[in-house]
């Protein structure tokens, strides 16, 4: 799923733009890293080509154009834009994806959509997420060098005549996604809809502050880890995640806006409010309202409306939550290891007592259960085992079937809509205009032909007929997974029973020796 990201710089230091690209930098400092000699470290791999500097480098091309028409002499003027083309990691392994690959697209992709100005193209092989994923950096000076010839989506001269400055608007952002999604398709690469919102919508601010305070958390940890202490945190949530979670824990099971409204202010003091057709939801410890346009597409009306109407069909599928959880068997206190580790005379009289009660719990459990015999208490966890994973078995099973139904749901959806604009694009009188008026529609309809095309699907599926057999998979998993949690509640129980069984009897007989 390649992805498009822009930035806009104000750095009249061309220079340190292309050094970012070389050279290893601090992912939070952006400081260049030195090597022990103090020299500046090189990337472990990139692919760098420069397009339209002639004889000179990309900062020299840059400084010139300024020179030559007057420009980018103010602090607050946009020096250079930066476009980052980020491939799908499964790419390199199920579809060949290689740098130089991945190059010679991005030089392309350059050449075809920033014709004019001085540019740098370099690939690298992994992002900061260490995910595997190939990327490629396309950075262009703002002032164009010569007119280049005016294309369909130029809608002002600016836009194509030497000496102005390029603009990323909201109809170039368009356009250039459309392009990376075509380039995708004539490569055979994994790809999304660049213009629907997908998931959550995470801010570079976010995203570097979830980092950030997760390097802090995993430092704490290790000091607790060397200190014996077991963290209580290890994955650390901004505040818009806890939001998010929240709002889809409620989601899943209200039925109605107002139940959803109610149950979200009610249990994690969440305000909810409509304001011309789009939500906004407030958290307890704020005043200002978060629309959703900044937390998530399935937290917009629309689509929350969905999930609604979806959960009111699938409600008598549903099991009732029990309201009272049944008991948990307690682990037993290793006492004379923690006393080792410090801890005091008040530790070890509590340790005593929660020993005894979690051995009373492990006995009836045992009793109940009729496992008093190490044998069958052996033989039924083996049993709860192989039970567990051909239940977690079958549910993977059907979850990946539902995913299956409603991607076919989608394309299908998206070819009908959209198949009258291809079939009218064969009579226009001019098809360059009518393919460039109507470029996202149709491309979303030849990704859909070709994921039919791929699957072999001769004639479009009933709506209704996937609708139902959607209901029908989750009906089917709502049952599979009650019995995969009541296997694994009760296997962790015996597993826990067993070894407490196992420590009493060690404790005991050291004491039996003393005594």
């Amino acid at each position: 799923m390649a992805t498009l990201k822009h930035i806009a710089s104000k750095n009249s230091d061309y220079s340190a733009i292309e050094a970012y690209l070389i050279y290893q930098h601090d992912a939070f400092t952006g400081k260049q890293l030195l090597d022990e000699q103090g020299r500046p470290m090189l990337r472990d791999s990139y692919i760098l080509d420069t397009l339209e500097c002639g004889d000179f480098s990309f900062a020299t091309a840059c400084l010139l154009a300024n020179r030559k028409y007057n420009k980018n002499n103010h602090p607050d003027d946009i020096k250079s834009h930066q476009y980052i083309i980020s491939f799908d990691p499964r790419d390199a392994a199920d579809n060949g994806l290689t740098m130089e690959k991945a190059q010679a697209l991005g030089l392309n992709f350059c050449k075809e959509n920033f014709p004019g100005h001085p540019a740098i193209v370099c690939t690298h092989p992994d992002g900061h997420n260490h995910s595997g994923n190939i990327h490629v950096h396309i950075v262009i000076g703002s002032i164009r060098t010569r007119e280049v010839e005016r294309k369909p989506y130029l809608q002002k001269p600016r836009d194509w005549r030497e000496g102005m400055k390029h603009s990323s608007t909201a109809q170039t952002m368009r356009h250039l996604r459309v392009a990376v999604m075509e380039m995708c398709e004539h490569a055979d690469l994994h790809q999304i809809n660049l213009l629907e919102a997908q998931g959550d919508r995470i801010s570079e601010r976010e995203y570097w502050a979830r980092r950030r305070w997760q390097q802090c958390l995993d430092h704490a940890n290790a000091r607790l880890l060397a200190e014996g202490k077991a963290p209580k945190q290890t994955v650390y949530q901004t505040e818009l995640e806890t939001l998010r979670r929240q709002i889809d824990s409620v989601l899943k099971k209200a039925t109605t806006f107002d139940e959803f409204s109610a149950l979200l202010l009610q249990e994690h003091g969440i305000a909810v409010k409509e304001s011309r057709g789009r939500l906004s939801y407030c958290p307890s410890n704020r005043v200002k309202f978060i629309t959703a346009r900044k937390l998530s597409k399935k937290f917009e009306k629309e689509q929350v409306l969905a999930a609604l109407a979806q959960n009111i069909r699938l409600a008598p599928t549903v099991q009732p939550i029990a309201a009272d959880k049944p008991d948990k068997i307690q682990k037993l206190v290793d006492i004379q290891a923690k006393l080792k580790q410090g801890k005091g005379i008040g530790y070890e009289r509590w340790a005593k007592k929660h020993n005894l009660k979690a051995m009373a719990q492990t006995l009836i459990l045992l009793q109940e259960k009729g496992l008093l015999n190490e044998d069958a208490l052996d033989q039924r966890i083996a049993e709860l085992d192989t039970k567990f994973h051909e239940s977690l078995a079958v549910v993977k099973d059907l979850e990946t079937r539902m995913a299956e139904n409603k991607k076919l749901r989608s394309h299908a959806a998206a070819y009908k809509q959209y198949r009258p604009l291809a079939q009218k694009l064969k009579t226009v009188k001019s098809p360059a205009a009518f393919e460039e008026q109507h470029r996202a529609e149709l491309t979303a309809y030849r990704t859909a032909a070709a994921y039919l095309k791929a699957n072999n699907i001769t004639k479009l599926p009933s709506p209704n007929k996937l609708e139902a057999e959607y209901a029908q998979l989750a009906s089917e998993k709502a049952k599979f997974y009650e019995q995969y949690k009541e296997t694994k509640e009760e296997l962790l129980k015996l597993k826990t029973a067993k070894q407490n069984v196992a420590s009493f009897f060690r404790e005991e007989e050291p004491a039996q020796q003393e005594r």
